[in-house]
């Protein structure tokens, strides 16, 4: 009789703890608690499971990640997730860092002054006194380390830079050349993440709006542009542009964003910025957050960095139409072509004859 009881008992055990079909390596904690290998292993089956109904990476991003960070610290499962995603999606792709790069490498060189690392980037710094207006915006990066298995790469430095409501860059465009407004650099925590304290970008004509980043070694290697070993872009999601674009200040963002795509852009249409698309919260009268997982893999050779490509206005010096391109791949040895360095864009809004 007591053999039948434990019999019965045997059979009532509970099945393992599973989770998408799989048994979970630690059955008596919390799913986040899992382990790296799990999350990578979930990450990369909700990948293949966004690619199958034509998803991008800001939907994956999204699904794997909920959400993105408010620019608070987050927890260690939130780093291990997050530095997971930027493993499976592979290294960021290498993009060009545009004609007004304000590195040295096309005249003004904005990352030998000091007060350059700071994380609000609304003001300029220095002898220089203005602020930039517009919608609020926190941007938050995690670099990853491709070539120690996608390990938070802390101590890298990353220079952030990004057009004004009305598309104009700092240092470079007409009324704004003595600021140095919406340029910065901080320097990876050991979660791997930077954050910044920024305006929502405009759309100028001809390109998507996006952000421009450059991550070098460590904080030394800033004002060496060449030691870049990723040059990358953000994407701005269509949906956040549309409620940004809506409010004054950003006129003729509205009717340039309707005139571009993610698929025609010539920086992300190769695949309508898949990988460099940001997960994007918040709303214009809180601000939004965007945040976005870079892999970096300093086994290859950077390739980006180069000022054309990147929609310089027809004709301008230093841009594609005028003056000449450096050659692929290469930033310019010499010194920046006679006047404004890499064109000057319109002042004021952009406009239909306008592209940087």
């Amino acid at each position: 009789m007591q053999h039948d009881q434990r019999g019965r008992q045997a059979d009532a055990q509970p099945e393992p703890a599973t989770y998408e079909g799989r048994a979970l390596p630690r059955p008596g904690e919390e799913l986040v608690d899992q382990g790296l290998a799990f999350d990578v292993a979930t990450l990369l089956s909700r990948r293949q499971a966004l690619r199958a109904f034509g998803l991008g990476a800001g939907a994956f991003a999204l699904a794997a990640c909920g959400g993105s960070s408010s620019g608070t610290a987050s927890s260690p499962s939130t780093s291990a997730t997050s530095a997971a995603a930027a493993a499976a999606s592979g290294e960021i792709p290498d993009e060009t860092a545009g004609p007004y790069p304000g590195d040295g490498s096309n005249g003004p060189d904005v990352l030998g002054q000091s007060g350059v690392v700071r994380s609000d980037i609304r003001s300029s710094f220095g002898d220089a006194s203005g602020t930039a207006e517009g919608v609020p915006m926190t941007l938050e990066l995690t670099i990853s380390d491709l070539a120690n298995g996608g390990s938070p790469f802390a101590g890298v430095a990353v220079y952030v830079w990004h057009c004004d409501r009305e598309g104009r860059y700092s240092l470079y465009s007409e009324g704004v050349t003595e600021e140095n407004y919406l340029r910065g650099v901080q320097i990876a925590d050991a979660e791997g993440k930077v954050r910044f304290t920024s305006i929502f970008p405009a759309c100028y004509t001809g390109r998507w709006p996006h952000i421009h980043f450059e991550v070098y070694p460590d904080q030394a290697s800033i004002t060496d542009a060449s030691k870049a070993i990723a040059t990358s872009q953000v994407a701005m999601p269509q949906s956040s542009c549309d409620e940004v674009y809506a409010t004054t200040g950003y006129d003729a963002s509205a009717s340039n964003l309707a005139q571009v795509s993610l698929a025609d852009d010539n920086v992300f249409g190769d695949d309508d910025g898949a990988s460099q698309l940001g997960t994007v919260t918040g709303s214009v009268s809180s601000g939004y957050a965007v945040s976005l997982a870079v892999g970096v893999d300093t086994g290859t050779t950077p390739t980006g960095g180069q000022l054309s490509g990147d929609g310089a206005p027809s004709g301008a010096s230093g841009g594609p139409g005028g003056g000449g391109q450096p050659p692929s791949g290469q930033r310019p040895s010499g010194p920046p072509p006679s006047g404004a360095p890499g064109g000057t864009p319109p002042s004021g809004a952009p406009s239909a004859s306008s592209s940087s």
